[in-house]
C-alpha cells in the first residue's frame, strides 16, 4: 500500500509487478467506478492475471473513494483526469499506458486521451461511455436519486435484505460521501470535451458492454465516433460486467492487450481470440 500527494489529495495507490520477476511488458493502469466502487473491484479480479503476464499494473482510489482523500468539493470529471494525469507523473511511469476503464473509470480514461493522447496506448472500457451533454444529464438525475436514496435507512435496509450487507455497506459509504461533499453537483457541471475532441481521440479503444445494459444501445454510436473502435458483449450481464463475469473480461484483457502488441508472458493465458462480435 502506498499513499501519493496529488496536489493536496492524499491518494491511495497499489502496484503489482510482474509475478515472474522480469521487467515488465508494458503498464496497465485499472481505473475503477463511483461511489460504490474503489481498486478493490480490480485488486480481487483482473489485476492479478495481470500481474501474472508480466505486466506493471497500477490502481488507484479515486478521490472521496476508498482509502484516498475525500475533500468537500472538486468533483468534476477533469479533476478525476487530472489526478490520473498528475498520478503517472508522480510514479515517473515511462511511455504510453494501456488504461482499463470501468463505468465512470471508463469516462475517467477517454478523459484523459483527449487532455494527454501521448499517454495512452490503447482504452478498454467496460461498460462505460465519454463525458458528453447527454451523459451529464443522465449522471445529473441518478445522482440526485442516489442522494436521496442511499442516505435513507429504509432503501438501505431494502439493499441489505436484496443485495446483501456488503453491498449495503457500500452503498451506505456512498450515501456519505453524497452528503458530505459536492460530487453531485460537480459531475453534471463538469467541463466536458467537444464532439470534434472525442472524434479525435486516435487509441485503439475496446468497449464492453453487458448484452442486457441499457448502455449497450449506444455501442453503434461510439463505434462511429471513435476512429479505432469496435465493441464486444458479454452475453446475459447487465451493468456490473466486471464483478458479475471476472473471468470474461480478464480474457478479453488479455486479449486485447496482446492485439496490441504486448508481449505477455505466462503458462495461463488464454488463446487468441478471433475478433468476435463487432
Amino acid at each position: 500500500m502506498a499513499f501519493l500527494d496529488l496536489d493536496g489529495l492524499r491518494c491511495h495507490v497499489q502496484r503489482l509487478a510482474p509475478s515472474d520477476g522480469g521487467p515488465p511488458c508494458g503498464t496497465v493502469v485499472l481505473v475503477h467506478g463511483l461511489l460504490t466502487d474503489s481498486l478493490a473491484s480490480y485488486y480481487f479480479t483482473l489485476a492479478p492475471a495481470l500481474a501474472a503476464a508480466g505486466l506493471d499494473v497500477v490502481m488507484y482510489d479515486h478521490r472521496g473513494h476508498g482509502r484516498s482523500g475525500r475533500p468537500v468539493s472538486g468533483y468534476q470529471v477533469e479533476r478525476f483526469v487530472a489526478d490520473l494525469d498528475l498520478l503517472l507523473d508522480r510514479l515517473a511511469v515511462a511511455g504510453p499506458v494501456h488504461l482499463v476503464g470501468n463505468s465512470f473509470g471508463g469516462t475517467v480514461a477517454f478523459g484523459l486521451a483527449v487532455r494527454r493522447p501521448e499517454r495512452v496506448a490503447s482504452i478498454l472500457a467496460i461498460e462505460s461511455e465519454p463525458a458528453s451533454p447527454a451523459w451529464a444529464a443522465k449522471l445529473d438525475g441518478i445522482l440526485r436519486r442516489a442522494r436521496i436514496e442511499l442516505t435513507a435507512e429504509s432503501s438501505l435496509a431494502w439493499v441489505a435484505a436484496e443485495r446483501g450487507r456488503h453491498t449495503a455497506r457500500l452503498a451506505r459509504s456512498a450515501g456519505r460521501l453524497l452528503a458530505a461533499t459536492s460530487l453531485a453537483r460537480d459531475i453534471p457541471e463538469s467541463l466536458l470535451p467537444t464532439e470534434s475532441q472525442l472524434r479525435a481521440i486516435g487509441c485503439p479503444v475496446l468497449a464492453v458492454y453487458g448484452t442486457e445494459s441499457d448502455l449497450a444501445e449506444q455501442a453503434s454510436w461510439l463505434d462511429g465516433l471513435l476512429p479505432a473502435c469496435r465493441s464486444e458483449f458479454a452475453a446475459g450481464q447487465e451493468h456490473s460486467v466486471l464483478i458479475e463475469a471476472p473471468s470474461l473480461v480478464r480474457t478479453l484483457t488479455l486479449n486485447w492487450l496482446r492485439e496490441q502488441g504486448v508481449g505477455l508472458r505466462g503458462s495461463d493465458l488464454p488463446e487468441p481470440a478471433e475478433r468476435s462480435l463487432r
